[in-house]
């Protein structure tokens, strides 16, 4: 065996190494007749395993005339990683936010963009710019490319990187492939907390058991106030309203899911071949937690700091459902001219009960007393996709190529009837317990309870194309190219809070801790009220509903010139106009939120306009077929994104803040600088160390404001200026050097290591905001930067090619996620050291069995300013079998 892997001129070990880097392999395994060449045979399949397409991954990123990195999909398998998110995080200079967004070289997600297929699509997560990545299984992805230096073809949104996730094509064979999934997380051992939903809450959908009543509904399309109804009718509607949302202890259920993927490729008369490849997938998972979420706090005599607003006792559930579909449809004529015709929709719904306990700045625990917060959120999202596609190359022309795109998008969240409902507990026998059954009351007050509904639809069309043209001489390779890329982007927000209201009850006992069971339907309809007081407000404010628009005509032109296969220079320019407007609407007339006689300012403050030519230039010195050396030069913006300048305000899922909008915010100027050295062995070890620098001239970022009773106020505003730098080396390394025992072992890993700084004005924050904000730390770094990154993986392959594991481990470092308010220190990210382990045994050539620990660690989530906690969350352990049969 070994003298037939000689021959291939490749060592067990470096293909495992290539394995780390390969796409997903189509291999057969062939019948022998002798033992010689069933042993021959058996190398050749293992080969084929390993090895897969990983040169066409090495040579797409030693190709690249700017600086990318490529992460296949047999990489993603060999992690074991369930989404694009939790892949990515394996990437030099990534890291992973709250399960879902990527921050690129210690950049926050709005600095990034995310393409899919390399087309702009909606987010349907309002409180981020980006695409949360975790709607991605793993199951439909071919490869996700993270390009980190600034090129002319690509959107000028750039700063940290771009993202673009490749969906898998059409294969060149029959492929059926049938996977399951069964696991559980540690924490799940314990009962949680859950409450009556629908009946169709498996396939994570609102069977309408949360929607609004028809009666609110009919008001809210006619723009007529609740505030104005009648007391029987305000009663009526209330009675309605789901209410049946209280805490129940339940046994958790397994996870679960399943894929399965079809495809095929047929000929169909000569030079024409027609293709196509569909996948489903479906995941269910359970989440126990326990929290804890500081508010205010206050500093004591010795520095210390003392929790006087928040909740020290939360215990949470989650219930996530996710599907999926995909179909993909290729047509070819020769070489020289295919079609592709895309289809995908993603669906993630997160169903979230809390109860929580604490104390507030009026409720303390000192007099006896705490306050019992009951929390249901629930969300839909989901995105649709089609997309179309076209590569032409014309040998007449002299070899003219031609590429063109279309894609249609739209993404929806829908989170109809989320509750948050206080209770007051009295701990009336003085023996120190909270007796939550017996000595529990709903509030007393005008929001005893806050229903929540909202719907928020976007829209993105975008259509380009990319000319190009080849020019060969002696001793220089040319290629120019041209193009154009065009973005429609539209969005209707709407938003509706309604307010349980007490106090208009007269004399009502509320003692109890359901509220389903205080304010029966008996007591809504018939119970007395306090003069003309009525149940239920709507609160909603104007900015909650809005329209907006963004359109983006784009221009580029670029060269690419190879001199003596030696010296590489690339470069253009993109020319950009862009243009936005958010219109916020009254939600009690369906107006706009405009003065009776809007002037030619108030109109104008509603729009955000720039055009503006981005300059990008790249050096490559090919020193020899395995080491090169690259600089390059952008300069690129970050644009406000429509959520970040409308006056709505949105939770932020992280810390579970309110997040306001600034109209005012302006764009962010950035200027890139890299510098890398990379070096590529024969048998798939490779090495590169790189230099990054970036100028910032107006970074956007979050700012805090005073709270009252309740979180505190974040506020989107500008910095004066910043800057991040930094170093990033990754490698591959086998262990042949040791004997024969280690070249069944590899090595990868990545590590940078960087700083950042921004200037804040607090006067100009406070002009801008028109909050207050006393910050304070006017210098300090980026909001969301960690200063390094680690990530390691060790494999082992089995000499017989029927085992392989990976132990891998990421860790960040600590990273501002509040920043800090009248003398209180930034609140900071702690390390989160994530140790995953991964068993892949295949019992025959065409299943494969996979076995996955993650979190091994048992790591927390924790949020520290001073030493001191402000949020923490429980991770637990998850464990998790798979099998998966290719017929």
């Amino acid at each position: 065996m070994k003298r037939t892997i000689d021959r291939f001129h490749l060592s067990t070990l470096s293909l495992a190494i290539l394995a780390s880097l390969s796409l997903s392999a189509n291999a057969q395994e062939e019948q022998a007749n002798d033992e010689e060449e069933y042993a021959m045979e058996e190398v050749v399949v293992k080969a084929s395993r390993l090895k897969g397409t990983a040169s066409a991954v090495i040579e797409e990123r030693k190709n690249q005339a700017f600086v990318a990195d490529i992460l296949g999909a047999e990489q993603i398998s060999r992690t074991g990683d369930s989404d694009a998110a939790g892949a990515l995080r394996r990437v030099t200079g990534l890291t992973l936010v709250d399960g879902k967004f990527i921050y690129v070289r210690g950049l926050g997600e709005r600095y990034s963009s995310t393409t899919l297929n390399g087309a702009a699509v909606p987010s349907p997560d309002p409180t981020r710019t980006v695409i949360p990545l975790d709607l991605f299984p793993s199951s439909i992805i071919e490869s996700l490319s993270v390009q980190k230096s600034y090129s002319p073809s690509m959107p000028a949104h750039f700063a940290g990187g771009a993202v673009d996730v490749r969906l898998k094509t059409i294969p060149s064979d029959f492929e059926f492939k049938i996977g399951g999934k069964i696991g559980t997380n540690i924490n799940n051992f314990d009962d949680g907390i859950t409450y009556n939903g629908g009946d169709d809450d498996w396939m994570g959908l609102d069977d309408g058991t949360r929607e609004a009543p028809a009666q609110l509904l009919n008001l809210w399309r006619n723009y007529q106030s609740l505030n104005t109804l009648s007391q029987q009718e305000n009663r009526e509607i209330f009675a309605d309203m789901n209410r049946d949302m209280d805490p129940n202890t339940t046994t958790i259920n397994p996870d679960f899911g399943f894929d399965v993927t079809l495809g095929n490729n047929f000929d169909l008369h000569e030079d024409h071949t027609l293709g196509f490849l569909s996948a489903v997938s479906y995941n269910n998972e359970w989440e126990v937690s326990e929290l804890y979420e500081g508010q205010d706090f206050r500093q004591n005599p010795d520095g210390t700091w003392t929790m006087v607003r928040g909740f020290d006792d939360v215990q949470q559930t989650e219930h996530q459902v996710k599907w999926s579909g995909m179909f993909n449809l290729g047509y070819q004529y020769t070489n020289d001219h295919r079609l592709d015709y895309s289809f995908v929709m993603l669906h993630d719904t997160q169903d979230q009960m809390r109860d929580k306990l604490g104390n507030t700045n009026n409720v303390l625990i000192t007099d006896g007393l705490r306050v019992r917060d009951s929390q249901v959120r629930y969300e839909e999202r989901e995105m649709i996709a089609n997309q179309f596609r076209g590569s032409h190359n014309f040998p007449a022309l002299g070899y003219l190529g031609v590429d063109w795109k279309y894609s249609l998008a739209t993404s929806e969240r829908y989170a109809p009837g989320n509750i948050a409902t206080r209770y007051i507990l009295a701990d009336e026998n003085m023996d120190g317990l909270w007796d939550i059954a017996n000595e529990s009351s709903l509030r007393k007050g005008t929001t005893a309870s806050r229903f929540t509904y909202q719907d928020l639809q976007d829209e993105v069309t975008n259509y380009g194309y990319n000319v190009s043209l080849p020019i060969l001489l002696d001793s220089m390779d040319i290629e120019l190219k041209a193009g154009g890329d065009f973005i429609e982007k539209s969005r209707q927000a709407f938003a509706r809070r309604v307010d349980v209201n007490t106090l208009a009850y007269d004399d009502l006992d509320l003692t109890g801790w359901r509220m389903n069971d205080i304010l029966t339907d008996d007591v809504v309809l018939n119970h007395p009220l306090t003069g003309s007081e009525t149940v239920i407000r709507d609160t909603s404010v104007a900015g909650d509903d809005y329209f907006s628009g963004q359109l983006i005509d784009a221009y580029y032109v670029e060269g690419d010139v190879l001199i003596d296969n030696t010296w590489r220079i690339s470069g253009g320019a993109r020319y950009e106009d862009y243009r936005q407007v958010v219109a916020p609407l009254d939600p009690a007339t369906g107006q706009f939120d405009l003065p009776a006689q809007p002037t030619v300012e108030d109109l104008e403050a509603l729009a955000f306009k720039e055009d503006k030519w981005f300059p990008a230039l790249a050096l490559t010195l090919i020193q020899s077929e395995q080491m090169q050396w690259r600089l390059s030069f952008g300069q690129s913006t970050i644009r406000p994104d429509i959520r970040e300048v409308a006056k709505a305000t949105y939770i932020d899922p992280l810390t579970g803040f309110p997040v306001g909008g600034t109209p005012s915010v302006r764009s962010t100027d950035v200027k890139n600088y890299d510098f890398r050295w990379e070096y590529y062995a024969d048998t798939g070890e490779n090495l590169s160390i790189g230099l990054f620098y970036k100028d910032l001239i107006d970074p956007i970022e979050t700012v805090q404001s005073p709270g009252q009773d309740g979180p505190p106020l974040l506020r989107i505003a500008n910095a004066e200026e910043g800057y991040v730098y930094g170093i990033e080396t990754e490698f591959l390394k086998d262990f042949g050097f040791i004997g024969d025992f280690g070249q069944d072992f590899f090595l990868s890993g990545n590590l940078t290591v960087s700083d950042s700084e921004i200037t804040i004005d607090r006067q100009a924050v406070v002009d801008q905001t028109g909050v207050s904000t006393a910050i304070t730390n006017t210098t300090r770094r980026l909001t969301g930067h960690s200063e390094w990154v680690v990530n390691m993986n060790l494999g082992w392959d089995a000499p017989n090619g029927n085992h392989s594991a990976t132990l891998a481990y990421n860790v960040f470092g600590d990273r501002i996620i509040v920043a800090g308010i009248e003398g209180r220190d930034d609140a900071y990210e702690q390390p989160f050291h994530s140790l995953d382990f991964v068993y892949t045994y295949y019992p025959t050539y065409s299943s494969t069995l996979k076995f996955r620990v993650q979190n091994i660690l048992n790591e927390e989530k924790r949020l520290e300013f001073e030493d001191t906690l402000q949020l923490s969350k429980t991770e637990g352990v998850d464990v998790s079998v798979s099998f998966r049969w290719d017929f």
